[in-house]
């Protein structure tokens, strides 16, 4: 709307074509009368016409609308970041490009944050949409970054309202080519507030999100922001080697006053168990020295094809 927006609106688009005509409407109609705004749409290496539609819309809203289209797929968040360093409002909101979030939601988000005055608004869905793969994946997600990463409460949303404070700090500091926004975001701010949204259910297309990603995403998140899988080994060790002490104990008691022989049997579980444990960590070692090595080599977060 102006050079200076209240809100931007930054929403990583991924196969949507179908979905962003209505997306945009919605928005305009929810914000026009309360706030000067801008959306921003990246292009996550989508390979329907989802470029193509963003073009459109452009000549519709010339001042809202601002497309960045991406030279391939760099994840979701990747491209929110991307989102980030383009924004010009004084607060950044996140969502989803398959209208699952309402845009009428927005006001909840803006709403809530004048109460508050958070650093971060999440919108919870008060009854999630997704299919059972991903609600289950989200929720294990959710509950598990309470004890392995900052997220003292363990809510989260892509559905979100950030200061641009904090995502100004997001971009200058974070190079690293995999981010996990609901956990780095927690290193710059306690101030956190939740608020009730709805959610629907999806009108265009299928989730992006298979097991197999999320399954990625959760390794490549206990791996990159936790150090909980060395503590894991560690303890891991000690029970082990607990347990083998114990075991070389009794065996050595049977042999002497027993007489009982050792066998092989014996000797191959304790084998093969001590090697899948060393295998383990070796594989959990292995990927955190890879992460550094990448880290090293400066792989980008992202890379911009065309601006509109």
């Amino acid at each position: 709307m102006t050079a200076t927006p209240d809100i931007s609106i930054v929403i990583p688009v991924y196969n949507s074509e179908a979905s962003l005509g209505e997306l945009i409407q919605r928005i305009d109609a929810a914000l026009a009368s309360t706030c000067q705004f801008e959306v921003l749409m990246i292009d996550d290496g989508s390979t329907d016409k989802s470029w193509d539609r963003i073009v459109a819309l452009k000549s519709s809203y010339p001042s809202a609308l601002k497309g960045i289209k991406l030279k391939r797929n760099f994840g979701q968040h990747n491209a929110i970041i991307c989102g980030f360093s383009f924004a010009l409002g004084k607060f950044i909101v996140t969502m989803d490009d398959d209208l699952q979030h309402p845009p009428e939601e927005i006001i909840k988000l803006i709403e809530q944050q004048k109460k508050t005055g958070a650093d971060l608004v999440y919108g919870l869905p008060i009854d999630r949409k997704h299919s059972t793969i991903k609600k289950a994946g989200s929720y294990f997600i959710r509950r598990t970054s309470k004890y392995f990463a900052e997220n003292p409460n363990g809510e989260g949303s892509s559905f979100r309202m950030i200061s641009k404070d904090i995502t100004d700090h997001i971009v200058r500091n974070h190079t690293n080519n995999f981010v996990f926004i609901d956990e780095i975001i927690h290193w710059y701010t306690n101030s956190v507030a939740l608020v009730d949204v709805k959610h629907e259910e999806r009108k265009f297309g299928k989730t992006g999100y298979s097991f197999l990603k999320l399954f990625k995403m959760y390794l490549d998140i206990f791996i990159n922001y936790s150090a909980n899988p060395l503590k894991m080994m560690i303890y891991g060790g000690i029970f082990s080697s607990v347990v083998s002490f114990v075991l070389a104990v009794k065996f050595i008691f049977r042999k002497i006053y027993v007489g009982a022989p050792l066998g092989y049997t014996s000797i191959i579980v304790s084998i093969l168990f001590s090697t899948s444990i060393i295998m383990l960590c070796l594989g959990v070692i292995g990927k955190y020295i890879f992460n550094l090595y990448n880290q090293q080599r400066s792989k980008p977060l992202y890379g911009i094809d065309q601006i509109i």
